[in-house]
This record gives structure tokens, C-alpha cells and sequence, in this order.
């Protein structure tokens, strides 16, 4: 077949074959361009999951009549005009695709009127044949309308799924959407139903701030309860939003939300920068929520890499996710047993309503903390919790039938001096510890506090240690990829800061003379494998910090106190007070919370009392 020029119909076909996937796309697009457009309200009407229907009306700026047609001609676009204006974009679209691969698979109209103009001018665009533009009644703003999706293209059609499954991705897209945008109003109807509107009365980039809540009616209240707001700055960039507390946690990642600039996107090395934060505090298999806002100089990303522009490029990629890492890693250190919620790097703000928590000055009731190792050693607990809370020498009285002791007393009233955890009252079946707060009750699963005081005692220790090395008897030949050798031989000053003297021995082949001291003896080999490819995707691994980890967790697990221990009141206020100053002390090294609150009011409707 001699080569020949593809007819304007066809390539745009081809092209819907890269934007258009279904008709979520579709809405994505349509929506994208009324917001370029400085729309504060956008009406999306839907017929059969939007495969018979999909309308967008917007308030925008409008298309001036003569420029109607080149808005469905290929490459034609308001938002860049030199490469320069791509290296920054700032806008949500730019490519100049979306609208003649729309209207080449579907049955198209598009209308619009400016502020100005005397009427609306409409174009109507059929299977790719443009139509001629005609006077309409129209306000100021934007209309599209999308019929028959893909009628002319019955191979695509057929790939269509149900009319649920496709109102679901478009709902899924507009939540996302709503996320970012909370200053802009989102009415959705659904064959002639009014399904879903967002109040835009919000700030953008601020999500669960405006007055409408846009986190808890997004991604419902159990998400905003558990939210920690994120806020940091450094390195030129900026990051913002919300992170869910690990005890809220999901089975899949239905709940990640990620924006650049604004818009949505899927990064794998972000991700994996979040998974790594939450490594250390999430139950095994669950996977973390959060919606996170990273901003950066356009020209440091490129968002011109993927059709649909779900995917970016960093040109710091290995800052980027290092910065991620630090910041959420930093977050999470700080949720702390008895704390409402945490407080991020930077300025923070709790969702909710729900108290702040570590940071800032000390609260009065920590100045009283005795200035002791409280690590449920028993003497040094007794000796000093008895000093603070005992009541007079005179009053004793025998503990667990082992001879007589000091009965500690509760302050006489509940003031602002009361620690977060209270103060223990009792132990029930040798499991928890019940306290008493101002406000309620706390109860702790002993174990799991203890075993997370042990662990982050174990790993500050190792930390301040630091890494050591144990050279190998007789060193190791590694066979590895040519890709792996070329890593381990640029990154060998790296690999020697976690632990690994590595030397490039032939294309293939490396020399290990030795390993991180503390896992010789696990299988150093696959390690080091495992290693190189973290380095070689992220420009980093925390492999071996994730190995020392799991090792010192195991260590602390065997130190925890055991089911069934018997605690004296002392003992347990040490446990308490270790717990308030230990970092992720609210879940245990597995991800299971190790404390639960249960307010007075909370407590009455156990027994309907006031009704």
C-alpha cells in the first residue's frame, strides 16, 4: 500500500482513541476547559451513565462566534502559544485535542456566548462533519453537548460498560474534582434526576475548610474525624492537604488523592513516598487515604507526558519524593496516645473540630511529669508515680495480695493539669488499662502500647548508634544485570552508607566485603538486590531501614509486657505518661490502635440516661 495523508475525520478518531476512553473522559475535558474558562459554576447533565448524554453548561468566559469552528479544529488552543508557554503550563488543559476528538465520535453542539455579545452563537458538529455556526439564545458561559458516544465507532461502543459502572467513574472524577475546587459550585443530574451537587463556597487548594465541608462530604465524616492537615514548605516546594490517622485505613487505594499544580494526577514515586511514610504504622495490607496538594515551579514539572495528562515528570524526582517522604514520615511521628489529632510539619489545623495535639508549648500537665526513665521498670515507676500521685503514707493497702502499698489518689478536681490518657483507675482481665480523663474514659491494650514505647526506644537507640558495618569472613560474588552493576558502581558511596561495600567486579558480577551489622545474617544477597532496584527507580531505598525495623519490632514484641501481668496503679500511670511522649504511639508496630476514648456523653446513652 503507497503511504498516503490520513483524512482530518480519521486522525481525529484516532486521537479520540487517546483522550476519549469513556464517558468520564469526556466530562473530564469538557469540565477541565469551563474552569480554564474562569468558571464558578458548572451544570453536568447525564443520560445512561453519559454514553446517550452528557451537558456541560458553564458560567466561563465564553468563545467569541468566529472562533467556534477553530475550537473543533486539531491543535487549536487559547492556552499556549510558544514552547515556553508549555514548559510552564498552568493551566488544566493545553493540548488542543479534546474537543475535535469528542466531537468526531459523538453527535456534538457547542454554544457560547460573552459578556457583550448581543446572542449565543451554536455549532453543531456530527460524526467530525462540521456543520455551520448559527445564532442561539444563550447566557453568558459555554455549553457542550455530547449525544451517542461513540455511535459511529461501534468497535469502542462495545467496550462501553453498564450505565452504573460508567456514572461511577464520572462521579469518582467530579469527587476528585470537588476535592480540589471547593470554591466552584458542581450540580450533577442523572437521566433527569438531580444526583449530586457541590456548594462552591471553599477556597481552592483548601479542601474540608469551606463552609460546606467539602473532605467529610466528599470522602464522608469517618475520614474527616481521622484527617491530620499537612502543611510544608522547603526546598521550592510547597505541600498541603489532609492525611488520614492510620487507624483509618482502607483495603484499597480508593482514597489517594494527588494533585501537581492542581491537577490530578498518578505518580508511582509519590505513592511510593506515601507508603513508605506509612510503613512503620499501618496494619499489614491496608493501604493509607489522604489528599495531598504538592506545589512547585511549572517549569520543574512536565505535565506534557501522558494523553490524558494523568501522569507527570519531575525533573527532581528523587526531591520530590524525599520531600514527600520527610514530611508525612514527620506527621506521623507525631500521633501520639491522647492526642486528638497530630500536628504536621508546619502550620496545622485539625478537621473536625478535634483539639490540636504535640507541638507548640507544653501543656501544665506535663511540667509535673516526673523527670524519670518510665519505662515500666518497676521500681523506678513505683518509686516516682508514688511520690506524685500517692495520698498519705498511712493509707495502704495490700496489691494483687503481695503485701501492702501506696493507694494513689486522683487530684481532687479535673483541670487543665490532667494528661491527655488520664489517670489509670484499674486493669481489666490483665489486657487494658482503664483510665479516667476529665471528660470520659480511656482504655489501652497494654501490650500494644508497650510494645511501641520498646520499639521507638530500640530504634533512637539504634539511630544514635548509628550504621554499623560487619565486613564479611570471605567476600560474596553477586551475579546481577548489567543495569544493576551500572547502578551499584555510580551509587557505591550511597550503598556504603547503608552498610554495603560493594565493588563492580565485570559487566555482570559484584564483590560484597560487607553488610549492615544488625541483618548479617539474614539473606544479604537478596537484600542488596532489592536495594539497587530502589535505587534505581527512586533514586533511593529505605530497605535497610525497613529490614532494621521489622527486626527491633520483633525484638520489642518479645520485651512487651504479657497478657495477664498484673500492673500496679503506678505502673499503669507510667505507661500512660511513656505513651503521651512517645512518637505513633497510638497504633502498635503492627498498625492496631493501642488506645480508645469513650466520652461521658458517650458513656450516658449506654444507659439512656437524660432521656
Amino acid at each position: 500500500m503507497s503511504i498516503q495523508q490520513l483524512p482530518d475525520t480519521l486522525v481525529n478518531q484516532i486521537a479520540a482513541g487517546e483522550v476519549v476512553e469513556r464517558p468520564a473522559s469526556v466530562v473530564k475535558e469538557l469540565v477541565e476547559n469551563a474552569l480554564d474558562a474562569g468558571a464558578r459554576r458548572v451544570d453536568i447533565d447525564l443520560e445512561e451513565g453519559g454514553v446517550r448524554l452528557i451537558r456541560i453548561r458553564d458560567d466561563g468566559a465564553g468563545i467569541a462566534p468566529d472562533e467556534l469552528p477553530l475550537a473543533v479544529s486539531r491543535h487549536a488552543t487559547s492556552k499556549i502559544a510558544s514552547l515556553d508557554d508549555l514548559e510552564a503550563v498552568a493551566t488544566l488543559g493545553f493540548r488542543g485535542e479534546a474537543l475535535p476528538s469528542i466531537a468526531s465520535v459523538s453527535r456534538f453542539v457547542l454554544s457560547s456566548r460573552r459578556d457583550g455579545d448581543v446572542h449565543g452563537t451554536s455549532l453543531q458538529v456530527d460524526g467530525g462533519k462540521l456543520g455551520e455556526a448559527a445564532p442561539t439564545p444563550h447566557q453568558r458561559g459555554t455549553t457542550v453537548v455530547v449525544r451517542d458516544l461513540f455511535y459511529n465507532v461501534p468497535a469502542r461502543r462495545k467496550f462501553l460498560r453498564a450505565e452504573r459502572t460508567e456514572l461511577g467513574h464520572i462521579e469518582e472524577w467530579l469527587r476528585s474534582l470537588a476535592l480540589a475546587r471547593p470554591d466552584v459550585e458542581l450540580r450533577v443530574s442523572h437521566n433527569g434526576k438531580p444526583s449530586r451537587r457541590y456548594k462552591g463556597d471553599g477556597q481552592p487548594g483548601l479542601p474540608g475548610v469551606s463552609s460546606g465541608d467539602r473532605l467529610g462530604e466528599t470522602l464522608g465524616e469517618e475520614f474527616a474525624r481521622h484527617a491530620l492537615r499537612v502543611e510544608h514548605e522547603g526546598a521550592g516546594l510547597r505541600l498541603h492537604g489532609w492525611i488520614a490517622q492510620p487507624v483509618y485505613s482502607r483495603a484499597s487505594a480508593d482514597q489517594q488523592y494527588l494533585y501537581v499544580n492542581g491537577r490530578s494526577i498518578r505518580d508511582r514515586s509519590v505513592a511510593h513516598a506515601v507508603k513508605q511514610a506509612y510503613a512503620d504504622v499501618l496494619f499489614h495490607g491496608r493501604q493509607p487515604a489522604y489528599v495531598l496538594f504538592l506545589e512547585l515551579d511549572p517549569t520543574r514539572v512536565d505535565v506534557n507526558v501522558h494523553p490524558a495528562k494523568h501522569e507527570v515528570r519531575f525533573r527532581d524526582a528523587r526531591l520530590v519524593h524525599d520531600f514527600v517522604y520527610r514530611t508525612l514520615h514527620d506527621a506521623l511521628a507525631e500521633t501520639r496516645a491522647g492526642m486528638g489529632v497530630a500536628v504536621s510539619t508546619g502550620a496545622s489545623q485539625p478537621a473536625g473540630g478535634m483539639p490540636a495535639g504535640a507541638g507548640g508549648p507544653l501543656p501544665s500537665w506535663a511540667a509535673h511529669r516526673p523527670q524519670a526513665d518510665l519505662s515500666l521498670r518497676v521500681d523506678d515507676a513505683r518509686s516516682a508515680y508514688a511520690q506524685l500521685y500517692a495520698t498519705p503514707a498511712s493509707a495502704v493497702a495490700p496489691v494483687d495480695g503481695q503485701g501492702a502499698g501506696p493507694v494513689p489518689a486522683l487530684p481532687p478536681t479535673q483541670d487543665e493539669r490532667t494528661p491527655p490518657l488520664g489517670y489509670a483507675i484499674a486493669q481489666l482481665h490483665g489486657i487494658y488499662v482503664l483510665a479516667e480523663t476529665g471528660d470520659g474514659l480511656i482504655v489501652v491494650d497494654m501490650h500494644a502500647a508497650h510494645e511501641r514505647i520498646g520499639y521507638e526506644k530500640l530504634k533512637n537507640a539504634h539511630d544514635g548508634e548509628g550504621l554499623r558495618t560487619q565486613p564479611l569472613l570471605v567476600p560474596q560474588t553477586v551475579a546481577v544485570s548489567e543495569r544493576e552493576a551500572d547502578v551499584a558502581e555510580r551509587e557505591a558511596a550511597t550503598l556504603a552508607d547503608l552498610g554495603f561495600e560493594v565493588s563492580r567486579t565485570g559487566p555482570q558480577s559484584l564483590l560484597l566485603r560487607s553488610v549492615p551489622a544488625l541483618l548479617a545474617h539474614g539473606d544479604t544477597e537478596a537484600l542488596l538486590r532489592d536495594v539497587l532496584a530502589d535505587l534505581r527507580e527512586h533514586g533511593e531505598s529505605l530497605r535497610i531501614r525497613a529490614a532494621r525495623d521489622e527486626l527491633l519490632s520483633t525484638m520489642a514484641c518479645h520485651g512487651a509486657i504479657r497478657a495477664n501481668r498484673r500492673l500496679t496503679i503506678p505502673e499503669m500511670n507510667a505507661l500512660l505518661r511513656e505513651m503521651e511522649a512517645t512518637e505513633r504511639s497510638g497504633q502498635c508496630n503492627h498498625g492496631r490502635p493501642t488506645w480508645a476514648r469513650f466520652s461521658l456523653p458517650e458513656i450516658d446513652r449506654w444507659f439512656l440516661r437524660g432521656r
